[in-house]
């Protein structure tokens, strides 16, 4: 039987997979020393059970272990490497080289830097399908850049960047290349080496494991990568990030991550079967709805759709037992539209009607018939209250209409 509320807004979080639980749950209350305590075998056990998860982490992305530094999240780990970067080598430059679509812990990060007047920072634009041009990071790298940061998947739209082609061009260059690779790692195949990555973040709770637990990858060799570090205290994670370590939640990360590199084949065919299986379900049964990002180079879970004349806030209220979530975001007292829809060249209300559908591990064919008939009703019925929709379907040219205040 069909149970909801339903989840599908896995880019946002995910459900502990019950095998990262199990194998967590000896490190709270059973082997619960702190893995810098190094005279006793409460310290020994927990030092151990660490090393092991960053072998699993590394193994995911073809690093090796002891280039792994654990923080509490990835926005952590994009904070360090962008102003760990730009304070370490500031006598070289301070040029960054960043994306309009990157995640607000990427250009948060390089604006408070900006107004510090520690980096001048370059923001590529993408084409219409959210996509950056390798020859544009190419033809912006001058004698004072010291980084390129391009995420690998967008967390809204999906969209698969060319990171190999940018890695080989910062590497041409010798430049440090950092990618926020959060919604990639475990979903799609990820190698530090073939993609010539330098730094790379990422995430627990993305890939079925706990949250507040994240790790930087530090590339350690060709080059060997150096950073300042943003967190001071007892010199911990080769003194890139003091503090004691969450070993608990580090065991259920490195879990996660062995989880999803065994099962990633298998798992990545499944969820491109179920979004073809709700994408088809929405257009061949509505008029006026626009996929966002690109058609094929895209996470297999996401699905971003935008429905025009609907605004995108009223259509979650309609499904509100289906947990998805809107290109809205509420910014003070207004509702702005999403910045990564808007940087596609969409108009303000269609940026405003978009919706993200996030299929994981645990979505089902059911649920996602479900959801497609229930976004399908919702919309018919939103639409039957605008008389936007109704002039549009009698070709009415609303650009054209002169509205009076």
């Amino acid at each position: 039987m069909l149970k909801t509320p339903i989840y599908m807004d896995n880019q946002a979080t995910t459900r502990c997979d019950p095998r990262v639980v199990e194998a967590m749950l000896p490190y709270f209350s059973e082997t619960f020393g702190n893995a810098a305590s190094r005279n006793h075998s409460f310290g020994w056990q927990a030092e151990e059970a660490v090393d092991k998860a960053r072998n699993q982490i590394a193994a995911l992305i073809g690093a090796k272990s002891k280039e792994i530094i654990f923080t509490s999240g990835a926005t952590e780990s994009d904070n360090l490497a962008i102003k760990g970067i730009v304070e370490f080598y500031r006598e070289k430059g301070n040029h960054v080289i960043t994306c309009v679509t990157e995640h607000k812990a990427v250009l948060d990060s390089c604006r408070a830097l900006e107004r510090l007047g520690k980096a001048s920072v370059t923001y590529l634009p993408v084409d219409k399908y959210g996509m950056v041009d390798p020859d544009a990071v190419r033809n912006a790298i001058t004698d004072k850049t010291v980084l390129v940061t391009i995420m690998y998947a967008n967390n809204e739209i999906g969209t698969v960047h060319p990171i190999r082609e940018i890695g080989k061009i910062a590497k041409e260059k010798g430049i440090i290349f950092h990618c926020d690779a959060v919604q990639a790692v475990g979903k799609i195949p990820v190698d530090v080496e073939l993609d010539q990555i330098d730094l790379l973040s990422m995430s627990g709770h993305k890939i079925y494991g706990p949250k507040g637990v994240g790790a930087l990858y530090v590339r350690s060799k060709g080059p060997r990568v150096r950073l300042s570090p943003i967190i001071d205290g007892g010199g911990h994670e080769r003194g890139m990030r003091s503090g004691t370590l969450n070993v608990t939640g580090i065991v259920g990360f490195g879990a996660a991550c062995e989880l999803s590199g065994k099962e990633m084949p298998e798992e990545a065919a499944r969820l491109k079967e179920l979004r073809s299986r709700l994408q088809a379900g929405i257009f061949e049964r509505l008029d006026e709805v626009y996929l966002n990002g690109h058609p094929t180079e895209r996470l297999p879970g996401n699905l971003n759709v935008s429905f025009a004349y609907v605004e995108g806030e009223s259509l979650l209220m309609g499904i509100s037992d289906v947990a998805v979530s809107s290109g809205s975001a509420c910014t003070s007292a207004t509702l702005e539209p999403s910045y990564v829809i808007r940087s596609l060249g969409v108009n303000e209300e269609l940026a405003h009607s978009s919706i993200r559908f996030g299929l994981g591990r645990f979505n089902t064919a059911e649920e996602v018939d479900y959801v497609s008939d229930r976004v399908t009703r919702e919309v018919k019925r939103l639409r039957e209250m605008s008389p936007l929709y109704e002039m549009a379907r009698e070709g009415i040219d609303l650009k054209s209409v002169q509205w009076k205040s």
